[in-house]
């Protein structure tokens, strides 16, 4: 029995803790007590309190939020500082040990300062910190621009800006991210914050002696089908390079997540690949269906109508974000930055940016507008899970508060004949 330790609700990565510091658990004998308010306890290097719309402790290496009661709060309070905590509730103080958010080693660490997040809180920030490419894929978004990117100097005030928001995670995009100017320096200045950091990438320059030198908790790779349709939207023998860079990471000991895109030649892979990666120890598995914006306007032939690509978004599995957000539509908490530094709600809507980065990242936070789910000619009975789809992919084919028929088809709104239903 865990005393004093209450999960009352748990989501996907989501879990809310109350901890009474007075009590002691029944059973529990004095000499225990005394073991537990006679040992200092301290966050651990890879924990951190963040002050959301509700306090929380952030695990960064597993990607864990625990929603946090006010005693709670003041007890990790306590936990993070010099002087550490103590506690006579045996049963609290294991789990936390047990989680990794607490230890008796006293970290060598510099704690963020601890700020009330606006609300809704900025937990996901894109940094797209170029736009250069070692590909040519026919789906890219992006398409054939001239070469941009981020300085490290504009890239450390974003993390700064960010951390102090109380940002959760930085998903570290291109482009190809490897290939930025000052990728190195941009790398070491990496553990300094309290982040989760996710390397967006294609997998094709990472290497053995790079994997030893990266400081990020997550790498996250695409591959878009088994080795005819990956090579056919990405280039010849892009897939077994690919593949060989999930397999030097894994070996390399970080968590790998994978990005896949439906498009017409890959409709017979999704099964083994979902078996792929679930031998290999893949984390998480997102499916999605690309824009028709950049290159893919060009190559018609990788475009695929809802009724055949919305049946492959039940594939994919993992955590996904920290809780969705009830009532409100994709995207609550995410805020992109482009290679430009031009800044938006999401990366497709940079012809819709709400500023630029000189203005600071809480001004820019401000002017970007949640969408409320009741807004939207959705009426269904999966609205909340389906939050409205892609907002962007919405828009162009129904309208700015129009239906994701993507998503329709895939909740069964929507038969075969999509273009009669719509």
């Amino acid at each position: 029995m865990l005393c004093c330790l209450f999960v009352i609700a748990k989501h996907t990565t989501n879990v809310v803790l109350r901890f009474t510091p007075s009590m002691r658990c029944p059973g529990q004998s004095l000499l225990d007590s005394w073991y537990n308010l006679s040992m200092n306890y301290y966050i651990t290097k890879e924990s951190t309190l963040k002050w959301l719309e509700v306090p929380t402790v952030y695990q960064i290496k597993t990607d864990e939020l625990y929603e946090l009661d006010n005693d709670s709060f003041e007890f990790f309070k306590k936990c993070a500082s010099e002087t550490g905590c103590a506690s006579k509730d045996g049963g609290f103080i294991d789990y936390c040990l047990e989680e990794g958010i607490v230890t008796l080693n006293k970290p060598s660490v510099k704690r963020p300062n601890l700020l009330k997040s606006p609300d809704p809180s900025l937990r996901y920030l894109e940094l797209q910190i170029t736009n250069a490419c070692n590909l040519r894929c026919k789906h890219c978004y992006i398409g054939d621009e001239t070469k941009k990117e981020l300085s490290t100097k504009q890239i450390r005030t974003l993390l700064n800006e960010f951390e102090k928001m109380q940002g959760l995670r930085v998903l570290i995009t291109g482009g190809e991210p490897l290939l930025h100017d000052k990728f190195y320096e941009l790398n070491e200045m990496l553990p300094h914050y309290a982040i989760r950091k996710i390397l967006f990438t294609n997998g094709v320059l990472l290497s053995r002696e790079i994997l030893k030198t990266l400081h990020v908790d997550e790498l996250q790779i695409s591959i878009d089908g088994l080795e005819y349709a990956h090579d056919a939207l990405r280039g010849s023998g892009m897939f077994k390079r690919s593949l060989e860079a999930i397999r030097q990471a894994l070996d390399s000991g970080f968590s790998v997540s994978v990005a896949t895109m439906v498009h017409p030649r890959n409709r017979g892979d999704f099964t083994g690949m979902e078996r792929m990666f679930k031998e290999m120890g893949i984390k998480d598995w997102t499916v999605d269906v690309p824009v028709i914006e950049g290159r893919l306007k060009e190559n018609s032939e990788f475009h695929i109508a809802p009724e055949e690509g919305g049946k492959y978004l039940g594939y994919g599995y993992g955590d996904g974000m920290h809780t969705a957000g009830h009532g409100h539509a994709c995207g609550l908490h995410l805020m992109s930055i482009m290679a430009d530094g031009r800044a938006a709600k999401c990366s497709f809507y940079t012809n819709h940016a709400v500023g630029t980065i000189n203005e600071g990242l809480a001004a820019l936070w401000g002017r970007t507008r949640p969408i409320r789910l009741s807004e939207l000619s959705c009426a269904c009975d999966y609205i909340e899970a389906c939050r409205g789809g892609c907002r962007y992919r919405a828009e162009i084919i129904d309208g700015p508060r129009g239906r994701d028929l993507y998503r329709c088809v895939l909740y069964g709104i929507i038969g075969d004949t999509v273009d009669n239903a719509a």
